[in-house]
């Protein structure tokens, strides 16, 4: 087996290491930016199949939207682009469930599926470029390769990703150390979300790309997107990291410091004061209304068409995921800890 895997600055595959690549197979690496047509075109070059996985994540919005649409919308529409002249027969698009929301009045989605209805209004930069992606990506399945072969593409919309690797879980972690191991809540209990371990989602990867190579699901899968989730228990965000850390002596508070309506206002004019100083600096906010509202909306959805048509079955149980990741997290704890101690 030959792969190849291109990365640059912008890749979120923060869980991958390269000492994790064992046995037969030959792994060639180019490090380039994605919004470079020739590079893209050198890299794609003799590969059959392409897992899109890079993007700018953000929502507290620290970045330039020129910036993040560079990287997630024309970064996406050029890889495409350089697939066609390169003859490249399948596309796989990593997207996410925030391309659905939640919208800024909190509306649920409980066991959503790809059918649910939702009055989708995106207010992230990140959604709103990650939806363009995607649909760029759909829209070009069927497209005439140079050689005059079709391409197949679909896009997978995982939920909120965890597991060993994961920076997002460590920034939690480290102000849980700071705040005398108490983790800081953030989400009301009864928000409830379904994380899913990346072990899963890569093998959701795995199996629409089998399924792309099968003459007889291509047409079905193409041009279709699918949600992956895992048998991860529902639960609110910061009760899913009190669930992984509690067994590292990490307790959580109680409630909101403050109640959610407080907090929004307090968010307001928070952005409202950044916004009126923006021409002379630019200054983001911790929290913002739009992440508040993420953090304390049901949202969840299910993975059962992925199933049905990608053949899609979690291959790792929620007690082996949670185990893993709370052993990754166990063995970070004394550098984080230290790492704060010194600064």
């Amino acid at each position: 087996i030959n792969i190849k895997f291109f990365y640059g600055i912008y890749d979120p595959f923060f869980f991958f290491h390269f000492s994790d690549c064992r046995g037969k197979t030959m792994l060639s690496v180019f490090e380039g930016d994605i919004r470079d047509g020739d590079f893209l075109r050198k890299a794609l070059r003799g590969a059959s199949m392409v897992f899109h996985i890079a993007s700018i994540i953000d929502v507290t919005e620290s970045v330039a939207y020129s910036e993040m649409y560079g990287v997630n919308v024309k970064g996406t529409q050029l890889l495409l682009e350089a697939c066609i002249q390169e003859n490249v027969l399948s596309f796989i698009y990593t997207s996410t469930v925030e391309v659905m929301g939640p919208n800024p009045r909190g509306e649920p989605i409980i066991n959503g599926t790809e059918d649910t209805k939702y009055d989708t209004t995106l207010k992230f930069n990140y959604s709103k470029t990650k939806w363009k992606a995607e649909q760029i990506t759909l829209q070009a399945n069927n497209e005439t390769l140079q050689n005059g072969g079709r391409l197949s593409t679909c896009a997978l919309r995982p939920t909120y990703i965890y597991g060993d690797g994961c920076r997002f879980l460590l920034h939690h972690m480290g102000d849980g150390i700071r705040n005398n191991n108490v983790l800081l809540r953030m989400s009301v209990p009864e928000a409830h979300v379904n994380p899913v371990y990346v072990g899963n989602v890569a093998f959701g990867h795995l199996q629409a790309a089998r399924s792309l190579k099968d003459a007889q699901k291509r047409n079905t899968i193409g041009g279709n997107f699918y949600f992956l989730s895992d048998d991860t228990p529902p639960t609110s965000y910061s009760d899913f990291n009190h669930v992984l850390m509690s067994p590292l002596g990490f307790s959580i508070q109680d409630k909101l410091r403050l109640p959610l309506s407080i907090f929004y206002i307090l968010c307001y004019f928070l952005e409202a004061i950044c916004t009126i100083l923006r021409p002379f600096i630019r200054i983001v906010p911790p929290l913002n209304r739009q992440l508040l509202t993420l953090l304390n909306t049901t949202f969840t959805f299910s993975y059962q068409k992925a199933k049905k048509e990608l053949g899609y079955v979690p291959r790792y149980s929620w007690e082996e995921a949670r185990k893993r990741t709370t052993e990754w997290l166990a063995s970070q704890l004394p550098m984080e800890r230290q790492k704060i101690m010194s600064s």
